[in-house]
């Protein structure tokens, strides 16, 4: 799609169209569990907040004059980005757990729409052994990582006993004596600073002359982009989350 320049809202970063080419498309899927059944009709109104925090929920990437790829700002219509899914009444809880399963990974191969924001939420009210309703958020990685993304989602959410107040977590507290605290601060510099040109160099190398060491993550097979795959759920203690970082030499 082409358009005027006058009618860009802004460049499209070198990462986001990587993210977003012909031979590439990536998106994050997230999932939210509840122990009641959602309510589609009062939850339309909750990507309204997402939309005032990030305004490429409501864009489009396209290309100018140039070839260029944009981002061009659209009308967005909720009902095309809500999707409420009823799964079907008469069974048991084992099989709506398998039916969850399978809905998340059709749904997972499904590419988004590049003539619509790229962005979706499925209500599933599934009773699953973990939940009663769940939120699938479905958003292309060119809209932000990981990190950004679940900033837009936290700053959407309230307090559940003063909605009127914004969600906070407990800030981490470290009391420093006053005369190591230079000291720490020069040490804690001068590590990141060393972490940063190790992880470089190694990415570097890895790029041009390694390859990562195999792990019960990576396989190694050459065809693995081609096989099947299906996507589970998995409760994993801190304990347990300990323990595969410590088998995977994972820092």
């Amino acid at each position: 799609m082409e358009m005027k320049e006058d009618e860009l809202l802004r460049p499209v970063s070198p990462i986001a169209q990587h993210m977003n080419s012909s031979v590439l498309s990536v998106s994050i899927i997230g999932v939210l569990e509840f122990e009641m059944a959602i309510d589609e009709l009062k939850f339309m109104s909750f990507p309204n907040h997402l939309i005032r925090l990030n305004p490429l929920f409501t864009s489009i990437m396209v290309k100018d004059v140039n070839g260029e790829r944009k981002w061009k700002k659209v009308e967005l219509n909720i009902e095309e980005h809500i999707i409420v899914h009823t799964p079907p009444s008469n069974l048991s809880l084992q099989l709506f757990d398998a039916y969850f399963n399978e809905y998340m990974t059709n749904y997972a191969l499904q590419e988004l729409s590049q003539n619509k924001p790229l962005w979706e939420i499925h209500i599933i009210n599934c009773p699953t052994s973990n939940a009663v309703g769940n939120l699938i958020f479905k958003i292309h990685h060119s809209l932000g990582d990981g990190y950004s993304l679940m900033g837009v989602l936290i700053s959407t959410m309230t307090r559940a006993r003063n909605p009127s107040l914004p969600l906070t977590f407990p800030a981490r507290k470290v009391k420093l004596e006053q005369s190591g605290h230079i000291l720490g601060c020069v040490s804690q510099f001068l590590l990141s600073s060393m972490n940063t040109v190790l992880d470089f160099g190694g990415n570097m190398m890895k790029s041009s002359v390694l390859e990562d060491d195999f792990t019960p993550i990576r396989s190694g097979r050459d065809d693995v982009e081609f096989r099947t795959f299906v996507i589970r759920t998995i409760t994993f203690s801190l304990h347990q989350i300990k323990q595969i970082k410590t088998k995977l030499g994972v820092v």
